[in-house]
């Protein structure tokens, strides 16, 4: 459930900063205060689209599997989303107090949409584990606990520590392993 809300939160924020920004952007589209319902409409339809998008294409037995690259995923994805984006602003302008009075009014709000929905792609990770981080610290606030350790316990007696067990630690603070640090980090 945690994963799920603070997957929800961190896309409605970003929705809605894209919703604003939009509304800042083009002179034929007027969102204001609709922004915060409309970011509703297109985090729900993005965390239940994206997923069946990549399941879809993954299903897709036209290709064989060395013509499929991440690239050529990648690029597909966005083109269906595009379609989906202008199919989902069709109905966020039909739904909402969101106005739009051209043809750009509708041809590019989902283009800026997908441009949104790309750099949130590419920052999705690192944003779900901040958003993870408030989660927890607001929840142990609301139950009242804290993280105060009690005068009962004893401290533990300092340990050597192995290579494992660093390995073991640094794994826990961001869940990835060795390896998938290391391709990260010459990715990057």
């Amino acid at each position: 459930m945690k994963n799920g809300i603070v997957r929800f939160v961190s896309l409605y924020v970003f929705n809605v900063a894209v919703l604003l920004l939009i509304g800042l952007l083009l002179r034929g589209v007027s969102v204001g205060w609709n922004a915060l319902w409309a970011a509703i409409i297109l985090t729900l339809a993005a965390l239940f689209v994206k997923p069946l998008l990549r399941s879809v294409f993954r299903r897709s037995a036209a290709k064989s599997a060395a013509d499929r690259t991440k690239t050529g995923e990648k690029v597909v994805q966005y083109v269906l989303v595009y379609i989906v984006e202008l199919i989902v602003w069709v109905l966020t302008v039909w739904l909402s107090g969101v106005r739009s009075t051209s043809f750009w009014g509708y041809v590019i709000p989902p283009l800026i949409l997908l441009l949104g929905w790309v750099v949130y792609d590419q920052i999705d990770d690192k944003l779900h584990a901040k958003a993870g981080e408030i989660y927890d610290v607001v929840q142990s606030r609301v139950k009242g606990g804290g993280t105060k350790p009690t005068a009962s316990a004893p401290a533990p007696a300092p340990e050597r520590e192995t290579p494992e067990t660093a390995a073991a630690r640094d794994e826990l603070k961001d869940g990835l392993t060795p390896e998938q640090r290391r391709m990260l980090d010459e990715l990057g």
